[in-house]
């Protein structure tokens, strides 16, 4: 809980992935994908109910064997390319009623431990902000990132105030979201239909070494390389 408000962690697990097939029980440092963050989950403080929404019946398997609850089983019609993880977790809400935050946990992010979640959901209670999302530092700023004009001429994508300095230890600090922990206030995000609102959500940082998400052979192989040492 956080401030008596009941929160729900939902990991989200279907079984297609074109990346990189079968990763969510692909054995990443001796362990399924997966298992890393049911784990981390498992052992976050503010979470009061953990589940598995899934459509397929080995991952479905092995989460339970983890100790995970999968009270249902995802319908097709969400596990597709085009399924959106906001919709994925609102049908969670719908079949598991009764939480006041959500918390959006994805497999790929095995580097995400329970002290992420809880600072994450500890950070909209002391802020008052109604979401949170996890960031790393981005690895090029905006203000140096251009892309280009109808003649094919350089053309910034983010122009920097005029006058600012373009000096590395001048510029000011820039985030990219790193997919490892979403969370919301249950209301605000049905109403809003997403857990960024530029405004309203606050940001939980971790570094970069924590922030691989996992989407390819490459990206497994860097977050293995991570976890052995």
């Amino acid at each position: 809980m956080i401030e008596g408000r009941s929160v729900l962690a939902v990991v989200t697990a279907r079984g297609g992935s074109k990346g990189l097939p079968g990763k969510n029980l692909r054995t990443l440092a001796g362990r399924p994908l997966i298992a890393w963050t049911i784990a981390a989950a498992q052992a976050a403080g503010a979470v009061d109910r953990l589940i598995v929404s899934s459509d397929d019946a080995e991952i479905i398997k092995a989460t339970q064997a983890l100790g995970c609850d999968v009270p249902f089983r995802r319908s097709p019609e969400l596990s597709g390319d085009a399924a959106g993880s906001l919709d994925v977790v609102l049908d969670a809400l719908d079949r598991v009623p009764g939480f006041e935050v959500v918390v959006l946990l994805q497999p790929t992010s095995p580097l995400r431990t329970a002290a992420d979640i809880d600072g994450a959901l500890g950070r909209m209670a002391t802020t008052g902000a109604p979401a949170c999302v996890s960031v790393t530092e981005a690895p090029m700023h905006p203000w140096l990132a251009y892309g280009q004009d109808a003649r094919g001429r350089l053309d910034p994508f983010c122009a920097p105030p005029g006058g600012a300095s373009l000096r590395r230890q001048d510029l000011p600090p820039a985030w990219m979201l790193n997919g490892a922990v979403y969370a919301a206030e249950v209301d605000w995000l049905r109403r809003e239909r997403s857990f960024l609102k530029p405004g309203e959500t606050a940001i939980w940082q971790m570094p970069s070494e924590r922030s691989i998400d996992i989407d390819t052979l490459e990206d497994f192989e860097a977050a293995e390389r991570l976890m052995l040492g």
